[in-house]
């Protein structure tokens, strides 16, 4: 069962995939969004080509924990997804993933153009690999 991560952004949308186990994530691609109806279809073609049965959106709180403008177009984007694909959509609070993204970019000296490029796509695998390690925790407290 394979997951789909989304940094969701105005610009640039991150995509990171789990494998079929779904217990490690990996950076995918980063898409230049221009509008959500485009955004949608191609993430709707990478749900497609991978074999995707659920997408975790990222839901960008604030440090108090409101949701902002961002996080409201985020969920708007999410519902669209779901709308559009029928694949299960969740909203997945990712305060601080970009900043983790950058902090392992740094640590592996991945500086300049080549940074900007895979950040969005990093910040998707952190965000997916934390949901993925707390749904197993969920699924290892059930039984």
């Amino acid at each position: 069962m394979k997951v789909l991560g989304v940094d969701y952004g105005g610009a640039r949308i991150g995509l990171a995939v789990s494998d079929e186990t779904g217990l490690l994530a990996h950076a995918l691609t980063v898409l230049r969004r221009q509008s959500d109806e485009q955004a949608v279809a191609e993430v709707a073609a990478v749900i497609a080509r991978e074999g995707v049965s659920e997408v975790v959106v990222g839901y960008p709180r604030n440090m108090d924990g409101s949701a902002g403008v961002q996080a409201q177009r985020s969920q708007a984007f999410a519902r669209l997804l779901a709308e559009r694909t029928g694949v299960p959509v969740v909203l997945r609070d990712e305060r601080l993933t970009t900043l983790a993204a950058q902090r392992l970019l740094q640590d592996a000296q991945v500086f300049g153009k080549r940074r900007r490029a895979v950040e969005d796509a990093v910040a998707a695998a952190v965000l997916l690999q934390g949901y993925l390690d707390w749904k197993r925790a969920q699924a290892e407290k059930r039984g």
